[in-house]
């Protein structure tokens, strides 16, 4: 029987280390493995820190930074400038905040019929260059605006091998969609000042909320303490600042417990580009104006009368407005043109066809609205023409008519509210317009997880 072979050595820290071969031939041979084995691991074992420390020191090639500095040296450095228009700034001022020194680049604005709208910038816009080390303008772009601040154009000054040349471009507009929640405390104005949920509302935002809602809601004497509404809309941004604010999205305002709420829905066939409805789909602007004459009083009415001229018993199928020679008349809904000229004692007249069987005549004209003619569509309150007293007319004024299937009818007897009404496929689009907007005002509503106030591009 052939005994197993026990080889011990050292590791470099001087630790024991057991090796073995074992031959296994009967339990002898394996008795004595075991011993040894055992033996070995019972022996006791240094600390840690009593081992020796090797330590290894080795030269390591830095780089060479001076050939990197002076390569990045030899490079052409660009700079980007942003500057605002300060009262009283002259070019050569600006240019200089901007880091321009380039007498090219300054006489080519002053010429250049496009370059040159940069010294009519208004005080506070903004403008940005972009320069090489020693000056030389590589690039200017400013943005115009109008009485308003509302962009017109952006002006774009490039240099193209080596030459200078200026390009002006409609301005591009980034659109966001906004969401805000408000109480009311003690006014409305107040209330869309408050600056503890995204800032100040916009005026023109302000002025859609008055508009949208003040055929239910007096806000001079309706609103209370508690009252609260919100509102999505859409603003424009350039450079990231806001350059203006949009129109209403979607508004909700809750009046004394009561709920009114509103819903714009885009209709690409309609001069207005869409309206506000309800969200069950009811359109809330009224089908037809109560007057076609802003200012105005009736001196006819819809009534069997002694004509003027002929001085019979008649019926008067129509209202007259009295107003001065020149007065603009307004169509009093959406429709087509389907009449202009002189139509015997109506003298010049228009006739617009609306939705449905319903039409309305504009007679005694002194003259037409020179872009309108037949077949061209018109929007509630456009100007149709202005009043005269042409026809079988005594005086100036505005004989109106209301008819339903051509007949003449007293339009202050006829419930006529509402708009034309959205057709299956339009009600389909509205559904899913609304239902967004719903989900909008059920974050901003209190207790949400969305909020009271939320901002989205």
């Amino acid at each position: 029987m052939n005994p197993t072979k026990i080889t011990l050595s050292k590791r470099l820290d001087g630790l024991p280390v057991l090796s073995r071969k074992v031959r296994i031939i009967g339990a002898g041979a394996i008795f004595l493995a075991v011993c040894a084995f055992g033996a070995a691991a019972i022996a006791p074992l240094p600390d840690a820190s009593d081992l020796p420390v090797k330590s290894i020191a080795q030269d390591l090639a830095l780089p060479n930074l001076s050939d990197q500095i002076a390569a990045l040296q030899q490079e052409p450095q660009e700079f980007i400038h942003e500057e605002r228009v300060r009262p009283g700034d002259s070019l050569a001022s600006l240019l200089n905040r901007l880091g321009v020194d380039d007498q090219e680049a300054a006489a080519f604005i002053k010429s250049d019929r496009v370059a040159k709208g940069v010294m009519q910038l208004k005080t506070g816009k903004r403008v940005q260059a972009q320069t090489d080390d020693d000056g030389q303008l590589q690039w200017l772009h400013a943005t115009v605006v109008d009485n308003q601040d509302m962009p017109v154009k952006t002006i774009s000054i490039s240099r193209k091998s080596n030459k200078l040349v200026a390009q002006e471009s409609a301005p591009k507009l980034e659109r966001r969609v906004e969401m805000r929640a408000r109480t009311i405390t003690n006014s409305l104005y107040s209330a869309t000042d408050a600056s503890t949920d995204g800032g100040k509302l916009p005026d023109a935002i302000v002025a859609q909320i008055i508009e949208m809602f003040s055929t239910s809601i007096d806000f001079r004497s309706d609103l209370k303490r508690g009252d609260h509404f919100n509102v999505v809309y859409e603003t424009f941004w350039q450079d990231g600042e806001m350059v203006k604010a949009g129109r209403i999205l979607a508004g909700e305002f809750v009046n004394r417990g009561v709920t009114y709420q509103s819903v714009w829905f885009d209709d690409p066939s309609s001069k207005a580009g869409g309206g506000y409805y309800t969200f069950d789909g009811k359109a809330l602007k009224r089908g037809f104006l109560k007057s076609p004459l802003e200012f105005s009083r009736i001196s006819s009415g819809f009534s069997m009368r002694v004509h003027p001229i002929s001085g019979n018993w008649k019926a008067h199928k129509g209202i007259d407005f009295a107003a001065a020679q020149g007065t603009p008349i307004r169509a009093s809904g959406d429709g087509v043109i389907d009449f202009q000229g002189v139509s015997s004692g109506y003298g010049n007249m228009v006739v617009i066809k609306h939705w449905a069987n319903y039409s309305t005549a504009y007679a005694h004209m002194s003259r037409f609205t020179p872009t309108l003619r037949k077949g061209s569509k018109v929007s509630q309150g456009d100007v149709i023409g202005y009043v005269g007293s042409t026809g079988w007319s005594t005086g100036a004024h505005l004989h109106y008519e209301f008819r339903v299937n051509n007949e003449a009818r007293d339009p202050s007897k006829l419930n006529v509210i509402a708009q034309a009404p959205l057709s299956s496929a339009e009600m389909a689009r509205f559904k899913m317009a609304a239902a967004d907007m719903t989900h909008r005002f059920s974050l901003l509503r209190p207790g949400s997880t969305g909020g009271q106030s939320m901002a989205a591009r």
